[in-house]
């Protein structure tokens, strides 16, 4: 053999064996990799068939009323306990987070936000969604069991729909609908949770119909092991458990992977220990917004503009100029599963630089956070110019924007029903919401890898996170005592 080309095998057999121990100190017990370690095992439901009981109802139903009357013949107890649920009163208590919260009720009800804005003077279009009948106004009685909608959860016919104020389309056959109600499929919480903000997959990113019949590449639970939502959001009474950031400020229904997942679910040491920086999330969800576009940006100060073509991914007369993405990496940021929140009359900074709505808790000294996966949405919305405040808006109804195209209209008439001051100078301030992810878990194979957030390719900005640099390199973080 030539004594070049002998020189050569022996160095690369040198470079492969340093390059082999290096991943063996890296790695203790071998190259990474997760082990299917769960403590969950998927239950199996029995349908009952509700057929032969609504024979009795021969003429059908002439309203939804009568139906949520007829379910609460055989479940008495129902209507009770659900109408202390947040999906009927879209309300929720939050009075340890901070003094300025104490005592009050808030969520999505009494809330602002950067899509739509706000549902007070909105409620015919918000309601659409509510899972109850006839939320128009702020004179909606909550404590009318009537009003509860039962086939809104439990509808398998897949013809219901729900019109404005929640009321469903007048030519659905509500016997028919009735006669099919079993367990809560995907599509029955997706009738909702899919399209918030407007539209398909608008708001959360990692929520859209392509999770109804989704390939394992989308969600592994949902396509490889055919997880309905309910087996996570286990509920009991009608609670359903689970936090949306959006419209809460700290977790009180909990919904975590080590529900069904150990703690130690890597084969490898070193993987397991990132498990106390890092959220599950993190590394299993590298891409959200897989194979439907999420709104990332909204801007309603070009909105009115007749002369402007419309598309609705890009720009729409009555909501204004948008920005779409697909198969987005998240923005990552330490999270204690608590957020600060903007509250009507909550002063702005600077109008020209962004307002954080929800804005996450945590940092690295907190030993309650974890770098968790956000998506991020940024917008430009109304505020009073010499309050410096963010101002709710009428849309639809009279007097709203979308009819008459005023924004001053529209917004004296926000501040008089949600009981806020208006100078009458209105401008545009920019604002952004953070959205935890949750949904749309890759198979293993698809998760990160260490050159995903280590190295010159990292896609973490180490030093925003409060390290001095990567902590491959400097080591991990060393918690303070707090006091």
């Amino acid at each position: 053999m030539h004594k070049l080309e002998k020189n050569w095998i022996i160095g690369a057999i040198l470079m492969l064996s340093v390059f082999g121990f290096s991943l063996y100190l890296f790695f203790p017990g071998g190259v990474a990799k997760a082990k299917e370690i769960s403590t969950y095992k998927k239950e199996y439901r029995v349908h009952f068939n509700h057929d032969m009981y609504f024979t009795n109802y021969k003429d059908g139903f002439k309203t939804p009323q009568e139906v949520t009357k007829a379910c609460l013949e055989c479940h008495p107890k129902s209507a009770d306990n659900f109408m202390k649920t947040s999906h009927w009163t879209w309300t929720r208590s939050n009075n340890k987070i901070s003094k300025k919260l104490a005592d009050q009720e808030i969520g999505k009800k009494n809330l602002i936000n950067n899509f739509c804005i706000n549902i007070t003077g909105n409620w015919p279009s918000c309601t659409k969604c509510h899972a109850g009948y006839g939320w128009s106004d702020s004179t909606f009685n909550f404590q009318n069991k009537e009003n509860i909608d039962c086939l809104a959860c439990h509808d398998w016919s897949g013809t219901y729909t729900k019109g404005a104020s929640g009321i469903p389309d007048k030519s659905i056959d509500l016997l028919t609908v009735a006669k099919s109600v079993g367990y809560p499929k995907r599509d029955n919480c997706g009738m909702c949770h899919f399209s918030g903000g407007g539209g398909m997959a608008v708001k959360h990113g990692d929520l859209d119909d392509s999770l109804i019949y989704a390939p394992e590449e989308v969600d592994v639970h949902m396509g490889k092991h055919k997880l309905l939502c309910i087996d996570c959001h286990q509920t009991k009474d009608h609670l359903v458990p689970g936090t949306s950031f959006s419209v809460s400020v700290e977790e009180k229904t909990s919904v975590d992977c080590l529900n069904c997942h150990t703690e130690d679910v890597h084969t490898n040491e070193r993987l397991n220990a990132h498990t106390k920086s890092v959220a599950c999330q993190t590394c299993h969800i590298p891409r959200f917004a897989k194979r439907t576009p999420t709104k990332m940006t909204w801007d309603w100060s070009k909105a009115g503009d007749a002369n402007r073509k419309e598309d609705p991914h890009e720009y729409l007369k009555i909501k204004g100029e948008f920005t779409y993405d697909m198969n987005v990496k998240p923005d990552y940021f330490w999270f204690n599963k608590t957020v600060d929140r903007y509250m009507l009359g909550d002063k702005i900074d600077n109008p020209d630089e962004y307002t954080p709505i929800n804005l996450p808790r945590g940092n690295i000294q907190d030993k309650n956070a974890k770098i968790w996966p956000f998506k991020l949405h940024r917008a430009t919305q109304p505020y009073d110019k010499k309050l410096k405040t963010f101002m709710p808006v009428v849309t639809a109804g009279e007097g709203g924007f979308w009819k008459e195209f005023n924004w001053l209209k529209a917004i004296q008439l926000g501040s008089e029903l949600n009981k806020v001051d208006f100078s009458g100078d209105y401008g545009f301030a920019k604002s952004i919401m953070y959205w935890p992810l949750s949904h749309m878990v890759s198979p293993a194979k698809d998760s990160l890898g260490c050159n995903d957030c280590h190295g010159n390719s990292s896609r973490m900005n180490w030093k925003e996170l409060g390290y001095e640099g990567d902590p491959a390199s400097i080591g991990s973080r060393k918690i303070k005592a707090q006091e």
